[in-house]
């Protein structure tokens, strides 16, 4: 599902104006990158957790030049569904 799909799926359910629910979906997002790059994880109850996963300093190789690099460390972000949402979707399994 795109971007689009979304607003136009919440514009269908709730009948709000297609351009203002574009703008709350897009200041969500928004305020989701802002919360990551201030190091704040996002919880968003019943859904999951937005949050930043660090990755530590390795040694990795380039095929192609026959080379070694260092990869430095750096954050991810990530998502972490809640356990509320990992149990509906996994019923969707048994069906």
């Amino acid at each position: 599902m795109t971007k689009a799909e979304i607003v136009n799926t919440i514009v269908l359910e709730t009948g709000i104006n297609k351009k203002d629910v574009m703008a709350i979906v897009e200041s969500l997002m928004e305020e989701i990158k802002n919360s990551l790059e201030k190091e704040e994880p996002v919880y968003l109850r019943g859904f999951g957790s937005f949050i930043l996963k660090h990755r530590a300093e390795k040694t990795a190789r380039n095929i192609s030049q026959n080379t070694t690099i260092i990869i430095p460390a750096h954050n991810i972000p990530a998502f972490k569904p809640a356990k509320e949402f990992i149990k509906n979707i996994s019923k969707l399994d048994n069906l």
